[in-house]
């Protein structure tokens, strides 16, 4: 048994090919094929797949520049330069605008009535607890109730007085002049994996063409104008500078550093990144505050900014591409699989009406080998006082004759048996057509056993295995063996000899020990002539009548009898072929 298993792993498996002769489909195969080629070829060179790619790494940093007046209420006109406007501090890959503000002035550590925010009213100091305070408090109450105005009385708080009142901004917003206001990006990017570095100043780029490059004639210009930034991205600053927002400024790296190809230049696009529907957000826009600290007589004051502006946020992504010849083999090998489209095609044309009924079977046929899994065995069945075939699953406890059919199907009549049987009855063919089969035989001396339950015929013999219990008629009747024919097409001894004789014409003659061989050459001929060309992958089932007459006339030597072993058989039909 090992040898066996070595001997497996040295043989060699391939597929089995139908070639079919046909100008129409190989001018189709063909096309196909070209058109599947053609279309890779189009994706390789659109998504580069032969290449390598990597990720990039990059650094941005922005200065912006812009000088703008506004005149604030209770505090006159203000010029604003970028140290104002660009708020306290600049984040990562991110600079801030101011476009909007409330000024509170001359703020001293105190006492004074809270804001009434929400309701938040009193009548008496009992309604003010000392030391309390939220998240929305000024200030921590001390406990006493005062009037806030000649109506409304709120609790105290020791806090930064006077409170910032007003909450809304105003409109339109003090600094809408920081639309012209222009930023310069500066982004240097490098790709590890192939060693380059690049930024998006390049090296052609001097000081004179960046003091006159605009966007609107040159896409590469590095320098933007805040308000050409919003109307790109889809938004009107005059309505976002109210309340604010963020902006996305993205920068799209996508190079080709193959030789030939070189080619790595930045893309900017830009996008509104908030909910700009103020009615819809909770709390709309970006706003912050920063105090500006002073003292006066020794006594410290403060000037209270609520600032509004835009966020601009710069994002870098991207990728490089290089030539590498394992991403090209692994692309062609990912799309061989395409191929195989054509072979499904030309079989489902093959299938349908496009060809004939009789092509498509034939091709069938001779490319798909079926094979029935051993457990489940159909058994072909054909009574002599019916005209069709029934399919049946093979049964160890049931008779074949009771086991109910699983289909009914029409005889498919056996051309070339049929033709047998004429040249059979023709005259002078070596068939004496005068001499009548003997149809009352003599008896034989052994008593007869009793009839089965399942036999129709009175002819058939008891047996231990069910799928050997059938009859040859479905109801009571003669048995076909009493039929002239059945002598001469099934047990006619010349007959077997020329059927033998065909199949191997150097055969010696039939005797004694060629009867097993007249037997089988007796099975297959009633097969062919009450089956005729049975349903693929099924075992004809020959009944126990028609059995046991034909072991009556070519007897096995030693009595013994393989049985009922379910085989494909050779049809009729084979003999015009010249395979029987």
């Amino acid at each position: 048994m090992p040898c066996r298993g070595l001997l497996a792993l040295c043989q060699y498996d391939t597929n089995k090919l139908v070639r079919i002769q046909s100008v129409r489909l190989g001018s189709l195969k063909w096309g196909l094929n070209g058109t599947v080629l053609l279309f890779i070829c189009i994706m390789m060179l659109w998504n580069r797949s032969y290449q390598e790619f990597d990720l990039v790494v990059s650094s941005v940093t922005a200065k912006v520049k812009g000088v703008a007046q506004a005149h604030l209420p209770g505090v006159g006109d203000v010029v604003w330069d970028v140290v104002d406007y660009s708020g306290p501090s600049q984040e990562k890959n991110s600079f801030f605008v101011v476009t909007n503000v409330i000024v509170t002035k001359n703020q001293k550590q105190g006492k004074c009535p809270e804001v009434p925010l929400k309701g938040r009213l009193c009548q008496t100091d009992k309604d003010c607890e000392r030391g309390a305070w939220d998240k929305q408090s000024h200030g921590i109450q001390t406990g006493s109730c005062v009037r806030f105005t000649l109506l409304k009385k709120t609790c105290e708080v020791s806090a930064w007085c006077p409170i910032e009142t007003k909450t809304a901004p105003p409109r339109p917003a003090l600094l809408a002049a920081a639309e012209n206001f222009t930023v310069l990006i500066k982004n240097n990017i490098r790709f590890p994996a192939f060693n380059f570095i690049r930024r998006n100043i390049l090296p052609e780029m001097n000081d004179a063409y960046l003091r006159s490059c605009q966007r609107g004639n040159d896409s590469l210009c590095p320098i933007f104008r805040l308000g050409d930034v919003v109307r790109e991205a889809g938004e009107r600053f005059s309505e976002m500078a109210v309340e604010g927002g963020v902006i996305g400024i993205l920068i799209k790296w996508d190079c080709n550093l193959d030789r030939l190809m070189q080619r790595c230049l930045p893309r900017y696009s830009f996008r509104r990144l908030d909910e700009k529907e103020s009615n819809k957000t909770l709390y709309p826009g970006l706003n912050f505050r920063y105090a500006k600290y002073n003292t006066v007589n020794g006594v410290e004051e403060r000037t209270l900014y609520k600032v509004f502006g835009i966020r601009f946020d710069v994002m870098v992504f991207g990728q490089a591409g290089r030539f590498s010849f394992i991403q090209l083999i692994i692309y062609i090998g990912s799309t061989l699989s395409y191929y195989a489209l054509t072979t499904l095609l030309l079989d489902w044309l093959i299938g349908t009406r496009c060809y004939s009924a009789e092509v498509g079977q034939n091709y069938s046929e001779r490319k798909v080998e079926p094979v029935q899994d051993k457990q489940k065995c159909i058994l072909c069945v054909s009574y002599v006082d019916e005209n069709n075939v029934r399919l049946v699953k093979r049964s160890q406890k049931k008779s074949l004759q009771d086991v109910k059919p699983m289909s009914v199907q029409p005889r498919k009549e056996d051309t070339g048996h049929l033709r047998a049987v004429l040249c059979l009855l023709q005259p002078g063919v070596g068939v004496d057509r005068g001499a009548e089969p003997p149809l009352d035989r003599k008896a034989d001396p052994k008593p007869k056993p009793h009839r089965p339950a399942w036999c129709k015929c009175d002819c058939c013999n008891p047996s231990s295995l069910p799928q050997e219990e059938l009859c040859c008629r479905r109801s009571d009747g003669a048995c076909v063996t009493s039929s002239p024919l059945f002598e001469q097409l099934v047990l006619h001894h010349p007959l077997l000899e020329a059927v033998l004789l065909y199949r191997d014409p150097l055969s010696p003659p039939a005797d004694r020990g060629q009867t097993t061989a007249l037997r089988h050459c007796a099975y297959r001929q009633y097969i062919s002539w009450r089956f005729g060309v049975p349903p693929n992958d099924t075992h004809p089932a020959i009944p126990s009548c028609c059995v046991w007459r034909v072991r009556e006339e070519y007897p096995s030597p030693d009595g013994r009898y393989s049985g009922f072993e379910p085989a494909r058989t050779v049809s009729m039909k084979a003999c015009t072929n010249g395979e029987l």
